[in-house]
């Protein structure tokens, strides 16, 4: 190996190492091609290149010509169709423009990223300094390896493009969705909202079957009305439904709908699932169905069809179904209570609403918004929370989560004497009944006991979600109930 060859392996090696930490901190695609034009046409003593990105249809993205025209049909249309056949496998390729005047010789090598084609670049006119020379074995082998570093780069600067764009518009689509959801009177800003609203947000367009579950008070309408906000059928009806509201048998003709002439004086009557048609159904209290509703809620499901009440036709229906329950589903299709095959086609997705007390971070935002709400509503626009008001608010239990704390400022805003709402505006309740045979001290096991009571009272006498929150299984606290009545029954007698 002589002197020559020496110094130009050297300069090659040189060249690439400069390329990679240069392109290394360069993002935009623009800028790459532009090095890559730089670099090439410099380093190989070209006397004019053309360098351009392609988009994955073949169409150019960003195109840097010096001495060549900025086309890439034209700048192709040098090349014989079987080497551009070569250049679409990955080699380098050269052509000789001998009909020109002057005549000139061409070298195209293709941006390569994992086999697929992100670019071209080409050279012309090899330069030294007395006439002209041809690219060399050596000259191809270089272009091939900077284009290819640069493809590289290219193509992860499409990807980090391709992320940003991905989080501004899911930036975009949070900020309408907080917007949608104060609209709607969901306030909060905490991570366990946060969360519920990015599920909300990505089911919302997809039309699935939505199960809300969380205790009562906690807004599971509201989500649900979201959920019907922020899908394609928002401009379509919201009907809520409220199954454990009614009993069965007007239950039945509310949801279904009834026909003429059922009973004497009966008129034909759309139900709930019929004024849904094209929107959004939301059945609140799903687990309080009878096995025999849920048996035709079932079919409309499957079928997406129904019979009103009395009727034989068969009525087609295209509603998306977000159903609710505060109760343990799991518990009561293992005791036969709910169908197990409706339970699974409720709970396609399944959204936790959060209590209030894993919020509490919003407790600030929320009473803000009922404070501005209901101030609106009664005509006094100016009213605040004291300090002591703001830091009862933060530490009561909650037990009736959002309704308990818009229930307080409802009543505080209506009937606080003064602009400033104090702790005793709000009427919180407060477990402070003591027993006075015992100077104001209560035992430890009256103490366990206001707290089991308090837990029912917070899931509507549900012992299986109760027994959940209390950290003990069913028969421990049927075991303490029983204790708790025998207690009772003694002090009677």
């Amino acid at each position: 190996m002589d002197s020559f060859d020496r110094n130009w392996r050297g300069l090659q090696l040189e060249t690439l190492v400069d390329l990679s930490l240069t392109i290394g901190g360069v993002l935009s695609e623009e800028e790459l091609v532009d090095e890559l034009l730089q670099r090439s046409v410099g380093t190989l003593d070209a006397g004019s290149g053309f360098v351009s990105s392609l988009h994955p249809g073949g169409q150019e993205a960003i195109v840097r010509s010096v001495g060549l025209p900025q086309s890439v049909e034209v700048v192709r249309s040098f090349f014989d169709p079987h080497l551009l056949e070569d250049l679409a496998a990955g080699l380098v390729v050269h052509a000789q423009r001998t009909s020109e005047e002057p005549p000139f010789e061409l070298m195209a090598a293709p941006m390569l990223w994992q086999q697929r084609t992100v670019g071209m670049v080409v050279l012309a006119d090899k330069e030294i300094r007395e006439g002209r020379a041809t690219f060399s074995e050596g000259d191809a082998r270089l272009l091939l390896s900077m284009a290819s570093m640069v493809a590289t780069a290219v193509a992860t600067a499409r990807r980090v493009q391709a992320i940003e764009r991905d989080r501004q518009r899911l930036a975009d689509e949070n900020r309408a969705l907080r917007d949608v959801a104060r609209r709607e009177g969901f306030v909060g800003e905490s991570p366990p909202i946060e969360e519920m609203l990015e599920l909300v947000r990505r089911a919302a367009p997809t039309g699935v079957n939505v199960l809300l579950r969380g205790e009562s008070g906690v807004g599971k309408e509201r989500v649900a009305l979201l959920l019907h906000s922020f899908s394609d059928r928002a401009r379509e009806p919201f009907v809520p439904l409220n199954c454990a509201a009614l009993p069965e048998t007007l239950l039945e003709s509310e949801l279904f709908g009834i026909e003429e002439g059922v009973a004497t004086g009966v008129q034909r009557r759309h139900g709930k699932i019929e004024l849904a048609n094209g929107g959004t159904l939301f059945l609140d209290e799903v687990a309080d169905l009878s096995l025999s509703l849920q048996a035709k809620l079932l079919r409309v499901v499957q079928e997406r069809e129904f019979e009103r009440l009395g009727g034989r036709e068969r009525i087609p229906v295209d509603i998306h179904l977000v159903t609710a329950t505060n109760r343990d589903l799991e518990a009561m299709v293992e005791n036969g209570e709910f169908r197990r095959d409706l339970y699974y086609r409720l709970r396609v997705v399944v959204v936790e609403v959060p209590t209030l007390r894993d919020r509490r971070a919003d407790i600030p935002l929320l009473a803000r918004h009922f404070l501005e709400l209901y101030g609106e509503r009664f005509g006094r626009p100016g009213l605040s929370l004291s300090r002591e008001a703001l830091a009862a608010l933060m530490t009561h239990p909650f037990p009736g989560n959002v309704r308990e704390l818009e229930n307080a400022i409802q009543a505080a805003t209506a009937l606080a004497p003064e602009e400033t709402i104090t702790v005793d505006d709000l009427r919180l309740e407060v477990e402070s009944r003591q027993d006075p045979s015992s100077g104001g001290l209560i035992s430890l096991g009256e103490v366990e006991r206001r707290h089991i009571e308090n837990v029912l009272r917070a899931v509507d006498g549900n012992r299986q979600e109760a027994a959940r929150i209390l950290g003990i299984d069913r028969t421990t606290l049927y075991r303490k109930l029983q204790r708790f009545a025998s207690y009772d029954a003694e002090s009677i007698n």
